[in-house]
């Protein structure tokens, strides 16, 4: 069956009842979370206030773990548990006719639950074979390599990824992000257009009340289990008049359109910030980023000829380290927003997890321009503290509230954990997951996505489309040439899903 639907098309409206004690963590988290109470149309709460930032050799004491590794006899106690080691070089077998543009394949473990197990769709995914160490160039713009994914173009996929998974257990502070239960408002002028920055309003039956305002493409997307609709509510976009809207019990999707009296603009004005893990383990993707945030946005200008682009910063460690969080406010200054991202450095960490929290905090605080495109770009190799998973998807939340796209850029240590938690932010703010591959050969080795159909490109390339879609509204595929190589069976973001794919 081919996932050629709409995004409209696939959304869905889920009917909220009466959540048993035995419920699943995130249902209980749905019924108890912060924001409106056990009210309908749950709003999120407010931030933390955090303090001021370190200054400069100001260090914080690095909080006890609940777990800590024993060092061996004469050597320094770790804190916390070590990052996971850097997946083994492919096994390199041939690849079978039609399976991918490459030359060769990466064999599967046997029980490798990233390729066949509970269901998933089996990708053959190809590598150039190597030498290890491999050789590293000189940092310049154009030679890392990424993929993309989308988790709203592909509910049935993310819904088996999410139970197959079980990691909804282990992280029971962040919601199922249900992408197969959507429901989408679509507003759009007389002339068909999609109109952008419009507020639409849902009235739950308790007399609860949820603004979010409409994205370049005219949508606004409602989660009915993360924003806790009631079975029955009304809408309106703009101010217009109220319209009655009963949730569908059942499987399908649901799409609400509005017509506004006003002429659609296109948006002329970008707010790009980027949330960067600059611990030891990303001395590579910091070192290339410097060289591929000038390529970035001189594309997006080169596209967008009058874009007011401005740059933001929020460069993030760990409670211990030089600092936590040193942020730069968002400028019109490119230059200048360069040298600041010239003079970072990878250094602290010490355990796996990071302060994502109060780097995703200090970004939702941000003076955000309400007529601009927003975009955060969380470049990290691993999650937020488990203990900590809570704020840093309250931060989430609120930019979700102030029309935020986070883009998730996923480096060569994420693993389980941090891609769940990354892919629930982009999937709620109407946006993509990102990550980087090993085609280029830099840095350390990346272990795959969960995912099952893919198409891989440069990295300054692929956030330049990624970010150009949000200010046209428009979705922007790769030209052919741009693929250095595709994995499953791809379709316009969508994977296609043969007729077999349930048993």
């Amino acid at each position: 069956m081919r996932m050629g639907m709409s995004l409209a098309a696939m959304a869905a409206m889920l009917v909220q009842g009466p959540v048993a004690a035995d419920a699943p963590p995130a249902q209980r988290w749905q019924d108890h979370g912060q924001g409106s109470g056990q009210g309908y149309c749950r709003r999120p709460g407010p931030l933390p206030v955090l303090g001021a930032e370190d200054a400069p050799g100001q260090t914080r004491p690095r909080p006890t773990p609940r777990y800590a590794a024993r060092a061996r006899a004469g050597e320094p106690d770790m804190v916390g548990a070590p990052p996971p080691a850097p997946p083994p070089p492919p096994a390199m077998v041939a690849a079978p006719e039609g399976g991918g543009t490459g030359k060769y394949a990466e064999s599967a473990p046997a029980g490798d639950a990233r390729s066949g197990s509970e269901g998933r769709i089996a990708s053959t995914m190809p590598y150039p074979p190597r030498p290890y160490p491999r050789p590293q160039p000189r940092p310049q713009s154009g030679l890392l390599t990424a993929g993309e994914h989308d988790d709203l173009l592909n509910p049935e996929l993310y819904a088996q990824y999410v139970r197959g998974s079980n990691l909804a257990q282990w992280v029971p502070e962040l919601p199922q992000v249900d992408t197969g239960r959507v429901l989408t408002v679509a507003v759009r002028d007389g002339a068909g257009r999609p109109a952008p920055f419009v507020p639409v309003e849902v009235a739950c039956s308790d007399g609860n009340r949820l603004t979010l305002t409409t994205m370049a493409d005219g949508t606004v997307a409602f989660f009915p289990g993360v924003d806790r609709l009631s079975p029955q509510l009304r809408v309106r976009a703009g101010g217009a008049e109220w319209r009655a809207v009963s949730l569908s019990r059942g499987a399908g999707g649901q799409r609400i359109d509005f017509t506004t009296g006003q002429a659609a603009q296109r948006a002329r004005k970008l707010d790009l910030m980027l949330a960067i893990d600059t611990t030891g383990s990303m001395g590579d993707e910091i070192r290339f980023l410097q060289a591929e945030l000038g390529s970035i946005v001189d594309g997006l200008r080169a596209r967008h000829r009058d874009l007011d682009i401005r740059v933001g910063f929020v460069f993030y460690r760990d409670l211990g380290d030089e600092y936590v969080t040193q942020t730069v406010p968002l400028s019109a200054d490119i230059g200048a927003a360069q040298g600041q991202l010239a003079r970072q450095y990878a250094s602290g960490g010490g355990d796996y997890p990071e302060a994502m929290d109060q780097a995703m905090i200090r970004a939702a605080r941000q003076s955000w321009r309400p007529d601009a495109v927003k975009s955060l770009l969380l470049v990290a190799d691993a999650p937020p503290h488990d203990d900590k998973v809570g704020r840093t998807w309250l931060a989430a939340e609120n930019l979700r509230a102030s029309r935020v796209h986070i883009v998730p850029v996923a480096a060569s240590g994420v693993a389980d954990k941090a891609e769940y938690v990354m892919r629930a932010m982009a999937a709620a703010t109407q946006s993509r997951y990102t990550f980087l591959t090993d085609d280029s050969g830099i840095g350390n080795p990346h272990a795959p996505p969960a995912i099952d159909c893919y198409l891989v490109t440069r990295l300054d390339a692929l956030l330049r489309r990624v970010i150009d879609s949000q200010i046209s509204g428009r979705r922007i595929e790769p030209d052919r040439e741009e693929v250095i190589r595709s994995v499953g069976q791809y379709d316009g973001g969508r994977c296609v899903i043969p007729g077999d794919w349930r048993q």
